[in-house]
């Protein structure tokens, strides 16, 4: 395993991530959970992320139980705060009132004194900037989290954020946005903010929700049990946009490509997403402990230019590109 540094702080990171969005709690049992944590940690993984929308809660449960034991200066425990979390007004959003007792809720799910980075998971468009990053600073204070990050903030949201946390001196470092070979919107205005503010990217959905692992077959029904199947975990719905036999078709023309690396496709995803320099991690999810140790394979993988010409040709005319899709506050996770 490969490590990188989370912006410019000093944190390094697991460049492959752990995530528990959807399956802990959820789509998969506790013990096939805890197993699939157990192949992350077996890997070399140190970093997992989750939220406390998760489950509604029971993802972070989860997680914390499968981390009990281990070392906790030895790994990196990141979740995030806006979605709902109840029926209350205040149960949601980045409002001060939400901010500081949702981190003590996700503190005591996860069984852990401290987060290593606290994520506001949307921009909050009816709360202040300041009183949000105002309680972020006073979470950094008290101890209950070391870094601040933020999820599918647009890029001048982002600008703003930072130039307030610099000026409160908390660490801001990062942006944890939807990004694949299938899904390339970050590139055209988050990337290059990021880059010039000494923020990273922590991406999500490098595999665009299963379909970059071919799985899924034009003209044919997804496979039982499959993320586009799965309407209780809340996957089936990002998925649908990828359900397109022209992507699927374009989807397996990657299989040669990966053979001849000695890669599956879905960690020649991975490796993919990885080769931009400014993200500091990919972040995997998995319902069987074989799945982590696939992914993981796609650590420390270089593309040369060549190959990554060929991913472009292939997927470039089926590539959601598109920065207009940023105006707007996204789905989850």
């Amino acid at each position: 395993m490969e490590f990188r540094h989370l912006g410019r702080s000093g944190l390094k990171i697991s460049e492959i991530t752990y995530g528990n969005w959807i399956t802990h709690g959820g789509q998969v049992e506790a013990d096939a959970a805890t197993a699939c944590v157990r192949a992350a940690l077996d890997a070399g993984i140190t970093t997992f992320d989750t939220a406390d929308v998760y489950a509604e809660g029971r993802a972070e449960t989860v997680l914390g139980k499968a981390l009990a034991g281990e070392r906790r200066s030895g790994i990196e425990i990141f979740s995030k705060v806006y979605w709902p979390t109840g029926p209350g007004a205040n149960d949601r959003g980045l409002s001060r009132k939400h901010v500081l007792e949702s981190i003590d809720g996700s503190l005591r799910r996860l069984g852990t004194d401290y987060l290593d980075l606290y994520q506001a998971h949307r921009f909050d468009y009816e709360t202040p900037l300041e009183e949000t990053m105002q309680a972020f600073a006073d979470v950094v204070r008290s101890g209950k989290a070391l870094y601040i990050g933020v999820s599918e903030w647009r890029a001048e949201e982002i600008r703003a954020g930072k130039a307030l946390a610099d000026e409160l001196k908390i660490p801001l470092v990062s942006n944890q946005p939807q990004y694949s070979a299938l899904h390339r919107v970050p590139e055209a205005e988050v990337i290059p903010t990021c880059r010039e503010l000494g923020i990273s990217q922590i991406v999500f959905s490098p595999i665009a929700q299963g379909v970059l692992t071919g799985k899924y077959q034009p003209g044919a029904e997804p496979p039982a049990g499959s993320r586009a199947t799965d309407q209780k975990g809340g996957g089936a719905g990002m998925i649908a946009r990828w359900m397109d036999d022209d992507v699927l078709a374009r989807v397996q023309e990657l299989k040669p490509i990966a053979d001849d690396l000695g890669l599956s496709m879905a960690s020649l995803a991975v490796a993919w997403v990885l080769q931009e320099e400014n993200v500091a991690a990919a972040i995997i999810g998995a319902s069987r402990p074989e799945q982590v140790t696939d992914n993981v394979k796609a650590s420390g993988v270089r593309l040369d230019a060549d190959v990554k010409r060929q991913i472009d040709e292939v997927l470039a005319p089926v590539a959601n590109t598109d920065p207009s899709l940023t105006k707007s506050p996204n789905p989850r996770p």
